[in-house]
């Protein structure tokens, strides 16, 4: 939970921080912006997809143990 938080709070303060910097402005007006969100939507959400199919692994293994 508190990594949780702590994440949350740093993605805030980077959101804060980003209203003043020239680049994101530039990037932004070239449509660019757009191509830097799709890579990272797609590295979080096959972060996502391995960590859930290690958890279903994890607990398989578990299951297999127990028995």
């Amino acid at each position: 939970m508190r990594y949780i938080i702590l994440i949350g709070l740093l993605i805030s303060s980077f959101i804060a921080n980003a209203e003043n910097v020239h680049m994101a402005d530039n990037m932004r007006s070239e449509g660019k912006i757009y191509v830097v969100i799709a890579v990272l939507a797609v590295i979080l959400v096959g972060l996502f997809i391995y960590l859930i199919t290690i958890d279903r692994k994890v607990s398989k293994l578990e299951k297999e143990a127990n028995t």
